[in-house]
């Protein structure tokens, strides 16, 4: 094959790629899975036989790691309230975390209402299921007492309630810390010793967009590889053993429990159309610590520095993760998101430049040299060794390499998809101004100003790149990239939009620095040609 057709090639499949991406998820969103008839009746009906899911593949011998499928009955009785200044969570009559409300205004809803993260159908929050069916229907039939006050605030420090379920053969009791930040000590005492589980919920439905986003069951394990479970993905027969963090989490909210110290053991279970739902297996007393509430990095980290790799940016955490904290650290000085993804973007555009540089020269001498190398191909044609090996002997001469100028592009796509999941995920930049217009950068921009600006600088990018191209079809895709990209961008959020338009303006930058430089190196070259 034809060394520049492989070039022309590989960048119109890494465009293709590239668009097929981000249009899935604009035209493929996610949704909310559809309950069957039988997940409703496993998780709202009291009166459903004990169905018990067998997870013991990794489990243990001889220990029971057996969860009952079946849950107590909806309930809107609420037997305590824990109040502080950013959050109102609601216990409930299962001795479980009902709801937990937002009040920072970032996190509204359109209607100017306090978000609400917990689904009400749900399973919720410290739910207990015992192993023993008799007693878990008795215990999904049995109200908790609460022997304390049913209102505590704890915006000045901790608070603590005790709930009690008195049982005909056993009293199990809870004791919850809460603290102002959203996490919680949960101390489990049981009269006699049984075992049971107790899971962080059903995960956060708080975010209903159409992006491409990660949510599901998020696993830490004592070899500190995390393991990310999402919806529909689920086996129903995970096991992990002395777990550190076990997390449902959205978008930007997460319920998890963690252990640091001694580990958990982490059972997963399917519900739902392959949704997980994550138990923690205990037997008489227990004791862990959990969180509830956006995933915002310094809250996590002021908890637990470990804390925060319960922040998941998908496939790309290996790469985002650490962009993620360069951002931080920027804004931190800065104090404006808008201008730290500007300032990121720049240190990206300086730190790729020299390999951008030769890049970009490769794609000027292939131009210049593009009249040649259609007479070869001409000459040539029905011999395809002998073309390309005069095809390599003109690049050797003239210092081109037919796959430079892929280069830039390569090192941008990648950086573009880690930046995507970090942009999108990321709870520091919801309710985040820019400037003028721009009052959310997680967001779309409401006037569509952002989007038309990245795709005019596309249109004009291209104007001012050599081209060689010699297929008419290649030719035409490129030249509709801009108008594309411009659709699927219009409903981006604002922060994505932004680095991306800034990448093409210095990208332009770039070009027309190296345009100059190329022509001066062609006017010396003649110079230094015809004193000879």
């Amino acid at each position: 094959m034809e060394q520049p057709d492989l070039q022309k090639r590989l960048l119109l499949a890494l465009a293709l790629s590239f668009i097929v991406f981000i249009g899935y998820s604009y035209f493929f969103p996610v949704q909310a899975p559809i309950k069957t008839e039988q997940a409703q009746t496993a998780q709202t009906s009291p009166q459903t036989p004990a169905v018990e899911k067998s997870t013991t593949s990794a489990a243990p011998a001889g220990e029971t790691t057996k969860v009952a499928m079946n849950a107590p009955q909806s309930t809107t009785a609420t037997i305590a309230t824990i109040k502080s200044d950013e959050f109102i969570i609601t216990v409930d009559e299962f001795g479980r975390l009902a709801q937990m409300e937002l009040l920072k205004a970032k996190y509204r809803t359109e209607d100017g209402e306090n978000l609400k993260i917990l689904a009400s159908d749900k399973v919720k929050p410290l739910e207990v299921r015992f192993s023993d069916t008799k007693i878990n229907e008795e215990a999904f039939a049995t109200p908790y007492v609460n022997e304390g006050v049913s209102e505590v605030d704890v915006t000045t420090g901790a608070k603590t309630i005790t709930l009690v379920q008195r049982l005909s053969s056993m009293t199990l009791t809870k004791k919850i810390t809460f603290k102002p930040s959203g996490e919680y000590k949960v101390d489990i005492s049981t009269s006699v010793a049984t075992p049971y589980f107790i899971t962080p919920g059903y995960r956060p439905v708080a975010d209903q967009s159409m992006y491409m986003l990660v949510r599901g069951t998020l696993i830490k394990g004592a070899d500190d590889i995390i393991t990310t479970i999402e919806d529909g993905d689920a086996e129903g027969h995970e096991t992990f053993k002395n777990a550190k963090i076990a997390s449902a989490f959205d978008r930007y909210y997460a319920s998890l429990f963690y252990d640091f110290d001694k580990g958990m053991s982490v059972s997963v279970l399917q519900v739902g159309e392959g949704d997980p739902l994550t138990f923690v297996k205990a037997d008489g007393d227990a004791s862990f610590t959990g969180y509830i509430g956006p995933k915002e990095y310094k809250v996590l980290h002021a908890i637990n520095p470990e804390l925060t790799d319960a922040i998941e940016f998908g496939w790309f955490t290996f790469l985002a993760s650490p962009f993620f904290k360069v951002l931080l650290w920027i804004n931190d000085y800065v104090g404006n998101w808008g201008w730290a993804i500007i300032i990121f973007t720049i240190l990206i555009k300086l730190i790729l430049f020299p390999l951008s540089y030769k890049g970009m020269m490769s794609m000027q001498k292939l131009k210049d040299l593009a009249p040649r190398m259609k007479e070869l191909k001409e000459k040539y044609g029905k011999d395809p060794a002998k073309m390309n090996a005069q095809m390599m002997e003109l690049y050797k001469k003239h210092g081109a390499n037919p796959m430079g100028g892929c280069l830039p592009l390569l090192l941008q796509i990648p950086v573009f998809f880690a930046l995507y999941r970090v942009l999108l995920n990321a709870d520091e930049l919801q309710g985040a101004e820019w400037i003028f217009w721009i009052n959310d950068l997680a967001v779309m921009d409401p006037y569509f100003v952002l989007p038309v600006l990245m795709g005019v600088s596309m249109w004009y990018q291209q104007r001012i790149t050599p081209a060689n191209f010699t297929d008419p079809m290649q030719e035409k895709i490129f030249k509709w990239f801009p108008v594309i990209m411009t659709v699927f961008f219009v409903y981006f959020p604002a922060g994505l939009v932004l680095y991306w338009l800034v990448n093409n303006i210095f990208t332009i930058g770039q070009q027309y620095y190296i345009n100059n430089a190329y022509a001066k190196q062609k006017e010396m070259a003649k110079e230094a040609h015809s004193k000879k």
